[in-house]
């Protein structure tokens, strides 16, 4: 079972504790589809796991078939650089059916950052070095479409939905209890 190549280091986008039994890294594309789905289920996960669960996200923009993939990436990296990733994060998938430049435009209004400093972003390239780098670290990992799992650095092959992710995640938290104690 391939496994993640790269790490979870300091400048990964991450919520939960360092600490945490389980740390679920995704490799995700703003535009997929099947991370839109996703997406919500993420959500509910680190709602039931709680502190047991960090989650990092990385980016894997699939440009050949999602043209707006990248955008909206630098876009979330924009953010972050302002320490705004999570909120800008969400809201694009929430509004995956309108990517694009006005609705980036909206989003860093609405966080009270420069849609003309993301503008320029956006035309100069920045941030594609840190987009890219995800993406190859994925490459390395194995990954080939998104969204892309990994459970405590193993990669994730099974169904993308709540109770097949809440079992494996489970198993994780237990078997990380387990190697705590010994």
């Amino acid at each position: 079972m391939p496994s993640l190549k790269i790490p979870v280091r300091s400048q990964d986008h991450a919520q939960g504790s360092p600490d945490a039994a389980v740390t679920l890294v995704e490799y995700g594309d703003y535009q997929c589809p099947y991370c839109g789905e996703a997406y919500p289920i993420v959500k509910r996960l680190q709602e039931l796991l709680g502190n047991h669960l960090r989650f990092v996200f990385r980016n894997f923009p699939i440009a050949e078939l999602h043209p707006n993939a990248i955008g909206a990436a630098v876009t979330a990296e924009f953010a972050a650089a302002h320490g705004r990733f999570w909120p800008v994060h969400d809201a694009i998938y929430e509004n995956q059916e309108r990517l694009g430049l006005p609705l980036y435009e909206e989003l860093m209004s609405g966080q009270g950052l420069s849609p003309d400093e993301l503008r320029a972003a956006l035309e100069s390239g920045a941030y594609e070095e840190r987009i890219r780098n995800d993406f190859q670290g994925g490459v390395r990992s194995g990954v080939n479409g998104t969204p892309s799992f990994f459970i405590n650095g193993q990669r994730y092959d099974g169904a993308a939905d709540l109770r097949a992710m809440a079992d494996a995640l489970g198993e994780a938290i237990a078997a990380a209890g387990s190697t705590r104690r010994t």
